[in-house]
C-alpha cells in the first residue's frame, strides 16, 4: 500500500468531516503537524474536536483553526498562550475539557492500547473529580478517567520512512508517539523522508502499521513559544 502522498491536501483528502474528533501531536510549538493544521483550515471542515496538548498561539498551530472557528471542543491542558482561545471560551463558544497534562497523556496512551478507563489520585478532591466515579485502592481515593480515542492523528516526525516507520525529535516525543496509535486513520508529516529499512529498528518510536498517511514536508516552521535573551552587559 503506497503510504506517500503528494502534499498535505492530498493526504488529508477525503478523510476530514465535520464533527470529527482529531488528535494533535506537539508539545506547546514544538513538534506540532503545522502543515497538516493548515490543510485542515483548507479543507473548512467545521465542529471540530481537537485532543491536543494546548492550542497553539494566536497565529500560528491550532490557533488558526480558532481563527476561522473550526473547533467546536478542545480537550487539552494548558492553553495559557492563546489570547484568541481565552475570548471564545469564556464568551461561551468554544467548549473545553481540561486534563492534568500526566492524565491527559496517559488518557491518550490507553486509548491506543485499548484501555477503555482506568483510575489515578490526579484531581482527588478538586474540580477535576466532579462527576467521576470514585473508589477506593490500598486505603487511598482514585478517580476514573476514560481513554481517549479520535478519528485521525496527525502527527510531526523528525524522521520516517516510506513505510511509516518514525523517529521524532527531543521534546516531539512529548504526546507524538502516543497520538500516532490512537486514532482509526494516523497521518504524518515527515522533516527527512527515506526508503524503508535505512531506519535503525532499535530507533523506531512508531512502527510504520500504526501510520497510514505520510507527507513529506522538508523545511517546516520552527517558532519559539517564548523567546528568552540574556541582556546585555553595558560597557
Amino acid at each position: 500500500m503506497k503510504k506517500v502522498y503528494p502534499d498535505a491536501k492530498a493526504a488529508l483528502a477525503g478523510a476530514v468531516k465535520d464533527g470529527m474528533t482529531i488528535m494533535a501531536g506537539g508539545f506547546g510549538l514544538c513538534g506540532i503537524p503545522d502543515t497538516l493544521i493548515e490543510a485542515i483550515r483548507e479543507s473548512g471542515a467545521r465542529n471540530l474536536t481537537f485532543i491536543s496538548n494546548n492550542a497553539g498561539v494566536d497565529g500560528a498551530g491550532l490557533g488558526i483553526l480558532l481563527e476561522t472557528r473550526q473547533i467546536k471542543k478542545m480537550i487539552s491542558s494548558y492553553v495559557g498562550e492563546n489570547k484568541l482561545f481565552a475570548e471564545q471560551y469564556l464568551s461561551g463558544q468554544l467548549e473545553l475539557e481540561f486534563n492534568p497534562q500526566g492524565t491527559l497523556a496517559e488518557r491518550i496512551r490507553a486509548g491506543g492500547a485499548g484501555i477503555p478507563a482506568f483510575f489515578t489520585k490526579t484531581g482527588v478532591g478538586t474540580l477535576i473529580a466532579e462527576g467521576k466515579e470514585e473508589r477506593e485502592f490500598d486505603g487511598e481515593r482514585y478517580i476514573m478517567e476514560r481513554g481517549l480515542f479520535a478519528d485521525i492523528s496527525i502527527v510531526h516526525a523528525w524522521k520516517g520512512d516510506t513505510e511509516g516507520n518514525l523517529v521524532y525529535r527531543k521534546t516531539a516525543r512529548n504526546f507524538n508517539p502516543m497520538m500516532a496509535s490512537a486514532s482509526r486513520l494516523t497521518v504524518a508529516q515527515v522533516e527527512h523522508l527515506v526508503p524503508a529499512g535505512e531506519i535503525d529498528p532499535d530507533q523506531i518510536h512508531t512502527p510504520g502499521i500504526f501510520v497510514k498517511r505520510i507527507v513529506h514536508v522538508a523545511n517546516p516552521a520552527k517558532r519559539i513559544e517564548q523567546r528568552t535573551v540574556r541582556k546585555r552587559e553595558t560597557a
